[in-house]
């Protein structure tokens, strides 16, 4: 609790309008990584006891306040060098966490990794990268210097940077075995992430909608008071919650066990409450809420670019499935009831 509050101050504090104005320009914001740095965010699971439950509060409140630094990146790296004993560098790491095709070989004692990967977030920002790659044909975890890499810079529709990444035979800082984990687990937890931060964003979308609607008069009164609108509001504020209960649960079931289906139907349930909830702001606002002047445009062209990151609602549907039908109609009622 005390770390969801002092997290969410923090970055209503220091994440405005204006240095979101400046992210999207491509500046880095040097002041507020340094800040979350120094308050060791990005390597909370270096310490002892961490979970994913743990982390849960902090990427939600990122996703709240639209934090335009890799963060949720830093977590995914720090949880998976803690499983695979690698001391977590300084500085910035992001991951590449896309689907496994990644390749790493031994030499004399020197671990070497080769590999391509489009929409790597904040690649050129970053001092270091973490992927999952094989290596005779088994799973290891290698720490790579992005000066080690071919990064070419690139841009998502919110103006998040999405680079791609080659890496030729690129000596890795460090390398260890995965572990019972599968390689697609940076994935999952990239999913995990997207969904919550699409759950902070949507609570930030209802509060500015719903103030909106209170303040904006239209025949004598607050439209809010118009039962078209008041009927939007509420099925906006039913989506919001929906997310942040899909995710919050997600990230409690995988402190258990980090593969769990749950994170399959968090991703799936928070990109359906993204568009349905960035429609009714938009619709609310009506045209001052498309201009660049105002600032919802920052949460809902973030919620467009997140919803497909990671899998879209029907890569992770299809998944649910198959995991199902895997299961056996034994556990299918079970398994509902739980999820």
């Amino acid at each position: 609790m005390l770390l969801a509050e002092s997290a969410a101050d923090l970055f209503d504090t220091e994440v405005t309008p204006e240095l979101l104005e400046a992210a999207d320009r491509g500046e880095w914001p040097e002041k507020l990584w340094r800040i979350l740095d120094e308050a060791d965010y990005p390597r909370l699971f270096a310490e002892p006891g961490v979970t994913w439950a743990d982390a849960y509060p902090l990427v939600e409140a990122a996703g709240n306040a639209l934090l335009p630094v890799p963060l949720p990146e830093a977590l995914a790296a720090s949880w998976l060098l803690s499983q695979a004993g690698i001391e977590q560098p300084g500085g910035i790491v992001t991951v590449i966490a896309q689907p496994p095709g990644w390749l790493a070989e031994n030499r004399n004692g020197a671990w070497y990794v080769s590999g391509t990967a489009s929409g790597v977030p904040w690649a050129h920002a970053a001092e270091h990268a973490v992927v999952i790659a094989r290596a005779s044909g088994e799973p290891v975890v290698a720490l790579l210097a992005t000066a080690e890499l071919r990064i070419e810079p690139g841009l998502n529709a919110a103006h998040e940077p999405r680079d791609d990444v080659t890496a030729t035979e690129a000596k890795a800082v460090a390398c260890a075995p995965l572990g019972g984990l599968s390689t697609g687990i940076l994935y999952e937890f990239g999913a995990l992430t997207r969904a919550t931060q699409m759950a902070g964003a949507l609570r930030r979308i209802l509060r500015i909608t719903a103030h909106y609607a209170g303040e904006r008069t239209q025949f004598g009164r607050p439209i809010g008071q118009f039962q078209a609108i008041s009927q939007q509001l509420a099925v906006l504020a039913e989506e919001s919650t929906a997310a942040t209960i899909a995710a919050a649960f997600a990230w409690a079931e995988a402190a258990e066990d980090p593969e769990t289906p749950a994170i399959a139907v968090a991703k799936v349930r928070t990109g359906q409450a993204a568009g349905t909830s960035a429609a009714i702001a938009h619709a609310v606002f009506g045209a001052i809420g498309i201009t660049a002047e105002h600032s919802l445009h920052f949460a809902t062209r973030r919620l467009w670019c997140w919803r497909a990151e990671y899998g879209p609602e029907r890569f992770w549907a299809h998944a649910l499935g198959a995991t199902i039908v895997r299961q056996g109609s034994a556990r299918l009622w079970p398994g509902v009831t739980v999820l």
